[in-house]
């Protein structure tokens, strides 16, 4: 339904895209490129705001549905709409926006005028992407877009990028495009399937959700979509194109690979996987929840070794995706409520991690934690800034954190206490590395000369931090700003998924990988806690 009678959500959603085409005109003068993709994301934001306060939180069907034919004898048609577990991930699109502009204000300075213009370009074309992934009911769409975000990904990382900017942004492309390749594969036998059920040639997401499928079709177009998912959040071992993405991109590009792009794949999995293939993503959920802990472990170590700033806050961003991806798993209430939210404040905080390390960066021209010590004397307001955002990031009560970590963790030990047990450890590791980075950065003796002239938090930089820091609390204090949103489309997603399980004992007796009683009890028991209906 659309509550206005305007396109509201295709205006969020299109109004970066013609923004840039807007910054082709404006010639090379490098302050009026940079003003004018400030104006354009902060409308576009405004935009959003409205989007919340016109939101009906009592309803969990999709609302503000924009729908016309687009490739009409294909059944292909561009719809958009929103419900409670898209709308905080747009919402955070939009408002990290001018955040991101604004650091790429500093990160500019210096260039030609020429490729101010090109960054701007590509770094609202990639926010249109984003935002669209979010919103799109149809599954070509939703691919188009999908796809659509690798291309300005790729030359913001490979022409602004380090010293190996092209072997990352390579590397990207790359695996992205492999498991988005699998993914048009299961769309375009998904819609030939409901061809043969209903005789209805269509790509729409809600209409698909009717079309039963077998268990070994589930298992197969699971896969597809589930691997294109996997390498954009990402989850181990298809995860090595994250450290050096991360570490070569600029920190504008970087805030966005890691607090925005990563939560398509969340999104996707909660969207498409787990009400389109109930019985695969319960056939393979510990096979799901062994990789998403082991991504877990292996960046809570990793980012123990790191002398590299950046490449520590990567290796971070690495673990706590794995913890949200098994609360994903936990296909409950509590385990996806507690992970949309943990993904708002993995956004929100990575951010400010990755803005503060920029900073950091140039002030002194480097990144090795081996080079600070003792900055608490010399920069005290930016120590304290990043003390909090550390606190945030490891679950202290309070703030953004906390909340989803907790929440999913309540999901995960109804259904698994080893998984839980894991999970929490690597809240624990995550305490760890966090830190001591922040220990051998600011904490002990000021010995070096260069650090001991460093300037404290500027005013610029504090419009670019402190609302950041206002949601962080925020999210923290008032969780339910998120969880009244969220519920009631959690709600409706897993009462689908209950209802379309298709399993029977003859098809859980060919899967020789796990036993057919056992799943069938653990099935019945969750079906009577959920005690939903769709």
């Amino acid at each position: 339904m659309n509550q206005l009678g305007f396109p509201l959500l295709s205006a969020i959603i299109l109004l970066p895209f013609a923004g840039a085409l807007v910054t082709l005109l404006l010639g090379h003068n490098r302050t009026v490129i940079k003003v004018w993709a400030l104006i354009v994301v902060l409308v576009d934001l405004a935009l959003a705001c409205i989007l919340l306060a016109l939101f009906d939180y009592g309803v969990a069907e999709m609302q503000f549905v924009d729908h016309f034919a687009w490739i009409e004898p294909l059944g292909i048609s561009y719809t958009v709409g929103v419900d409670g577990i898209s709308l905080w991930l747009l919402l955070l699109t939009a408002f990290l926006s001018p955040i991101v502009v604004l650091v790429s204000w500093g990160y500019l300075e210096g260039r030609a005028e020429s490729e101010a213009r090109s960054f701007i370009f590509f770094l609202l074309v990639l926010q249109t992407g984003v935002l669209g992934v979010f919103a799109a009911l149809d599954l070509v769409l939703f691919y188009v877009l999908w796809e659509a975000v690798l291309i300005p990904a790729y030359f913001l990382i490979g022409r602004w990028g380090g010293e190996r900017r092209a072997y990352a942004a390579l590397k990207f492309f790359l695996y992205t495009m492999a498991g988005s390749a699998l993914m048009l594969v299961g769309i375009i036998a998904l819609a030939v399937l409901n061809f043969r059920e209903t005789g209805l040639l269509t790509f729409d997401l809600l209409t698909l959700y009717k079309l039963p499928l077998p268990w070994l079709t589930q298992m197969g177009l699971f896969l597809a979509f589930a691997l294109a998912f996997a390498v954009k959040a990402p989850i181990w071992p298809l995860h090595t194109w994250l450290p050096d993405a991360y570490e070569q991109s600029p920190t504008p590009v970087t805030v966005v690979l890691a607090a925005v792009l990563s939560k398509m794949a969340v999104y996707g999995l909660i969207r498409f996987c787990l009400p389109l293939f109930p019985d695969a993503v319960a056939a393979l959920r510990p096979w799901i929840w062994l990789l998403a802990i082991v991504g877990i472990l292996y960046g809570s170590l990793v980012a123990l070794a790191q002398k590299d700033m950046k490449r520590l806050v990567a290796f971070s961003s690495l673990a706590h995706m794995g913890m949200i991806i098994v609360g994903v798993f936990a296909v409950n209430a509590q385990g996806v409520s507690g992970a949309l939210v943990l993904s708002v404040s993995h956004g929100l905080t990575v951010s400010a991690l990755f803005v503060l390390v920029g900073m950091l960066e140039r002030r002194r021209g480097t990144r090795q934690i081996d080079a600070f010590g003792g900055l608490w004397k010399s920069i005290p307001l930016l120590g304290s800034l990043l003390l909090a955002v550390v606190m945030a990031s490891i679950g202290l009560p309070g703030l953004s954190g906390f909340p989803g970590e907790f929440t999913l963790l309540v999901g995960v030990f109804q259904e698994s206490i080893v998984a839980a047990a894991f999970a929490t450890l690597g809240i624990v590791m995550a305490a760890w590395y966090m830190l001591s980075f922040y220990r051998h950065a600011f904490a002990g003796p000021l010995v070096r000369s260069e650090n001991r002239i460093l300037p404290d938090l500027r005013r610029h930089e504090a419009v670019i931090l402190v609302p950041l820091l206002i949601l962080i609390l925020l999210v923290g204090i008032v969780p339910n700003l998120v969880f009244y949103a969220t519920d009631d489309s959690v709600d409706l997603v897993l009462g689908l998924a209950d209802e379309r399980s298709a399993l029977g004992a003859d098809d859980l007796e060919q899967a020789s990988w796990f036993d057919p009683e056992d799943y069938l009890s653990a099935k019945a028991d969750h079906r009577g806690k959920l005690n939903r209906s769709p």
